[in-house]
């Protein structure tokens, strides 16, 4: 393909993102990801933090066909049993295709490169070698991918659409559940079964790796117990 021919795959790409999170803003969640199944077939996955299964049980509702969609898992050495946990029984009960990422270096090669608890001295760069850079290399096989991020979480997800461009990676973003409240996603767990962390229950309002995550406090919004203390409240793979 001629750079020509990519810059027009990615103008059409990026015009039919705009396009369909327009089209689709008032649309239910199911909706959502029928439209990104039905127009990328399995060029389209979803990523979960394993914090709850709600994303990937809603896309297991649309899947066409004996096709498992792929609901992808980043695995970065730092995360609670329970979200291991998590991630085991989501891929033994639900039919989709867990897929695991790793990084490139296992947490002790990497404490032997940059020291031990990179994740205390410099946390931005953690996160890049852990989460951003094993994402960015496992999404190359697809056009477009799906995340739980919803708008009532923080100020910065606030302006969340349901279906963007995501111009770092040249993909389709899908947020289906972005319009969702904390009541709609309790509401969903409530009435379908799905299984959640373990650690939603005892007070982590927001699930990641365990040395940067803490119990939230009440009235803090549910991303306060992520690098506590730090200015940091995205780890990179949202902007």
């Amino acid at each position: 393909m001629t750079t020509t021919q990519e810059d027009r795959r990615t103008d059409e790409l990026r015009a039919l993102a705009e396009q369909a999170g327009r089209d689709l803003e008032d649309a239910s969640a199911l909706e959502i990801l029928q439209w990104a199944v039905d127009t990328f077939g399995k060029g389209f996955c979803v990523t979960s933090s394993m914090e709850d299964a709600v994303v990937a049980h809603l896309a297991s509702r649309v899947q066409k066909g004996e096709a498992a969609i792929d609901v992808v898992f980043l695995d970065t050495g730092y995360h609670f049993p329970e979200t291991i946990g998590t991630r085991d029984a989501v891929e033994a009960v639900m039919d989709v295709n867990v897929i695991t990422l790793t990084p490139r270096q296992t947490v002790a090669e990497q404490d032997a490169e940059y020291g031990p608890k990179l994740h205390d001295r410099d946390p931005d760069l953690c996160c890049k070698l852990r989460k951003v850079q094993p994402l960015e290399q496992g999404l190359t096989r697809y056009a477009a991918w799906a995340t739980g991020l919803r708008r009532d979480e923080s100020p910065t997800r606030a302006n969340t659409p349901v279906v963007g461009w995501d111009e770092k990676r040249q993909k389709v973003k899908v947020s289906p559940i972005a319009r969702w409240t904390q009541d709609d996603v309790d509401a969903y767990v409530a009435e379908h079964g799905v299984l959640t962390n373990p650690l939603l229950m005892d007070g982590y309002a927001s699930v990641g790796c365990a040395p940067c995550t803490r119990r939230v406090l009440e009235g803090e919004d549910a991303r306060a117990g992520r690098w506590a203390g730090r200015a940091k409240t995205e780890c990179g793979l949202h902007g």
